[in-house]
């Protein structure tokens, strides 16, 4: 059961969350417990905020399947689900609901820009969230006790993908683009310094924005240097755009990096599957989905409940839920201001790995793998 609340960019008001339909399972003399999940619902990056909560979703219809009891109650989860139009201002409007509603904890939020404005208030108010897709390391540095993250941060993208190319590609040059949000400069950085560490040479750097679709003055200027390969630090929204005029200007031949946001299997849709598409190499923070400790048997569940949907953080989404859950059954209690302290005791086998956080909330321990695409599909290399 979702309650899904659209906030427009030009306002904060709060929205009345719609009428909903009663579950699909007796709640007769139970108690509901709301998580909450944020991201972008509507939008360019819509694709990734619906796999969010698919992820969170499948995980609370399992758990209402165990009848659990929690403080000497039966309890039922109902999903939250509120749009941050991926914009960092309105992600604060979205946290200030979650608090004005009493949720138990919150997944989210997608973006590294939302997720780091939406923190402090989270904290504020005392209510724990965990994002499995936020990777800009400045989210954890303020140490709040609310805050998680269980995927790599982009530290270890750009690291392991500056890496690759100077040590396993022989690249020699490079260009490097972003889109001037937390996540995308972030990225960017991290692998401007990988590349120089491992001898690669940043001939060129340009900055775009998280709206553009018209990339053929920075890729005009960069063909000029002839860089060897080009790093993009933001979504695939403008990737797959970029991509597309890429081989227009004749640049089908240099690599094209990038992070998490640009790893989807949406991009080759974007790029109307150019030539361009074979070149990229991105890096995921994880490990392969087939590789993750349950992610096969798990990938079957989540095909089989919403079809044609997953994208990408949806197993870590899923596995954040439970992580929540956990805690609250730990503490025998679902008032975050009981069980949040449970989190830090984490030591769950979840999907993706076996999860525990670091005393900032990060993850101890993270994946990260690297991605190409053959004839149209994400590969892993």
């Amino acid at each position: 059961m979702v309650r899904i609340v659209a906030y427009p960019k030009t306002t904060q008001a709060v929205v009345p969350l719609p009428a909903y339909s009663p579950p699909p399972f007796d709640t007769a003399g139970k108690r509901e417990v709301l998580i909450g999940h944020a991201g972008p619902l509507s939008g360019p990056q819509g694709h990734f905020g619906r796999d969010n909560e698919n992820g969170v979703r499948l995980a609370l219809e399992e758990l209402n399947a165990q009848d659990l009891r929690i403080g000497g109650e039966r309890i039922y989860f109902t999903i939250a689900s509120l749009d941050d139009v991926a914009d960092p201002m309105t992600a604060v409007a979205v946290a200030r609901r979650f608090c004005a509603m009493g949720v138990a904890g919150i997944v989210g939020h997608l973006n590294s820009g939302t997720t780091i404005q939406a923190s402090p208030v989270y904290a504020s108010c005392g209510i724990p969230h965990i994002t499995g897709s936020a990777t800009n390391p400045r989210l954890t540095r303020p140490k709040f006790p609310t805050t998680f993250r269980i995927i790599a941060d982009d530290d270890w993208l750009g690291v392991a993908l500056g890496r690759y190319g100077a040590q396993i590609l022989g690249i020699r040059t490079a260009a490097v683009v972003h889109d001037r949000t937390p996540y995308g400069q972030n990225v960017a950085e991290q692998f401007r310094l990988s590349a120089r560490a491992n001898g690669i040479q940043i001939v060129d750097e340009q900055v775009t924005s998280d709206k553009a679709t018209d990339f053929e003055v920075i890729l005009t200027a960069i063909k000029a240097k002839a860089p060897d390969a080009i790093f993009y630090g933001g979504m695939d929204p403008q990737a797959g755009p970029m991509l597309r005029q890429m081989q227009q200007l004749g640049l089908d031949k240099i690599k094209y990096f990038g992070g998490d946001g640009i790893c989807t299997s949406q991009i080759a849709k974007l790029s109307g599957n150019v030539k361009t598409l074979d070149n990229v190499i991105c890096a995921e923070g994880g490990a392969l989905l087939n590789a993750m400790p349950g992610g096969a048997a798990w990938k079957e569940k989540y095909d089989a409940r919403f079809p044609g949907q997953f994208q990408v953080y949806s197993p870590y989404t899923y596995d954040a839920t439970f992580v929540l859950v956990e805690a609250m059954k730990k503490a025998n209690s679902v008032d975050p201001k009981v069980y949040t302290a449970k989190l830090a005791e984490t030591n769950y086998k979840g999907v993706t790995a076996t999860i525990a956080f670091e005393a900032n909330g990060e993850l101890k321990n993270p994946a990260t793998t690297l991605y190409t695409y053959k004839d149209g599909k994400k590969t892993p290399m």
